[in-house]
């Protein structure tokens, strides 16, 4: 499940990266946030800062380039006003706000963003991306790192494991992996789920060709009882960080809410993604964009459920699908190109994946055995059947279909492998 609208690439500003040890130490700095509101509206409120022991992330490449996400964070020092540090994200507050239930009622999610520990004060500002695909300032907060109410405590304290080993996390991809409704007779079972899940994301191109670019870690944090919750069927299971299939009384859409415990579980480990693996065997998973992705583990199509929902968790790409049931409604707006890479609205192709295409091949192109195979605009995608193009007739992102992924896909799976890993 996927986000948003588009930051026009003609508008993006180009930073120069700056130098790790100028600014920060090499551990994490949490902040974690409350954010409200309804379909229209929406409004943040701080809630706490949080020491972690592990800094996951780049060293070199700290000012995000991509423009994906609804949302942005800039980490500005205070003395000099330089920005030292940026990312774009989504969460599940802004695909909440696109539902039936964001009409009626407000709600509060609680979110988190996380930064290299700043030797010196900093100011984060916050910004969403309106319906025009105009970055908006929201809210910003000044942390002083000498500021004695930064938590250092660790309240979930849990061992981690290798599942595999590359390297300098600084140079590598770091996932996390998080068991979900596994027991505590349950955790070895676990650790060989994550070894057969990590196969499953290197049977796919591009990430067979990157393994070497990648560490994996798990967490050995047990749940009281196995499964996750399934409403509709009134199963309720005491789990640790309360997962639920019909997020959005979607039946596969297998998501939770509990962000805090998921990031207080996460921060066992060095990482750049939150994986979480949730032993069931009912069909169901999904991701956000730098938030995190779920699987189950034991489903006759979890290989393809696990990759899939990588690709959005990683690199922001969208759900290429327009037929089946979703809870969103006018997901993406027409009149501007979505952020996501592998969806375009054909405002803006130059700035897509035109320079893919053929020159013989037509744009819109004709979903027709002739272009079967090649790289074009295809309408219908982004739960839309009209007004959105994907790059090809299928991928990973679009059906049930291993190691799938288009050339568009590839591309920017690639760019988000390279940018975390130089």
């Amino acid at each position: 499940m996927k986000l948003i609208s588009f930051f026009l690439l003609t508008l993006t500003i180009t930073y120069s990266q700056v130098n790790f040890e100028n600014y920060f130490e090499n551990k994490t700095l949490r902040l974690d946030y409350f954010h409200s509101g309804d379909k229209e509206n929406d409004y943040y409120s701080f809630d706490e800062l949080i020491e972690e022991p592990y800094w996951g992330g780049s060293k070199v490449n700290l000012i995000d380039k991509f423009n994906y996400g609804k949302y942005k964070f800039e980490v500005y020092d205070v003395a000099s006003n330089q920005l030292i540090y940026s990312r774009g994200y989504s969460t599940i507050f802004n695909e909440w706000q696109t539902t039936e239930e964001a009409k009626n009622t407000t709600r509060t999610f609680n979110e988190t963003v996380v930064f290299p520990f700043p030797q010196n004060p900093v100011l984060v500002k916050f910004y969403a991306s309106n319906r025009k695909s105009e970055w908006i300032h929201k809210f910003e907060y000044e942390v002083n790192p000498e500021n004695y109410f930064i938590k250092p405590e660790r309240i979930s304290e849990y061992k981690n494991f290798e599942v595999l080993n590359s390297g300098d996390p600084s140079e590598k991809v770091d996932i996390v992996i998080i068991p979900e409704g596994y027991t505590k007779d349950q955790m070895n079972l676990f650790k060989e789920d994550s070894e057969k899940f990590a196969g499953y994301l290197f049977n796919s191109s591009p990430f067979r060709e990157n393994k070497d670019k990648f560490n994996i870690w798990g967490v050995e944090a047990a749940s009281i009882e196995s499964g996750t919750d399934i409403p509709k069927e009134n199963i309720w299971k005491k789990t640790l960080i309360n997962s639920t299939l019909y997020t959005f009384d979607l039946e596969r859409y297998l998501m939770t809410y509990d962000n805090k415990t998921l990031r207080n579980i996460a921060s066992n480990a060095p990482y750049d993604q939150i994986y979480i693996l949730v032993n069931s065997d009912k069909y169901g998973g999904g991701a956000i964009y730098n938030h995190y992705s779920v699987c189950v583990n034991d489903n006759k199509y979890s290989e393809f459920v696990f990759v899939h929902e990588f690709g959005h968790g990683f690199a922001s790409l969208a759900d290429e699908y327009y037929t089946s049931d979703v809870a969103y409604e006018e997901f993406y707006p027409l009149d501007v190109e979505p952020t996501d890479p592998n969806l375009t609205t054909l405002i803006d192709f130059d700035s897509k994946w035109k320079d893919l295409v053929e020159d013989n091949t037509p744009i819109p192109t004709p979903d027709t055995d002739d272009y079967k195979n090649k790289v074009g605009a295809f309408e219908g995608g982004g739960y839309m059947e009209k007004g959105i193009y994907r790059p090809t007739h299928d991928c990973t992102m679009k059906s049930i279909k291993v190691d799938g992924f288009c050339p568009v896909c590839k591309r920017a799976i690639q760019e988000m492998i390279d940018f975390y890993s130089e």
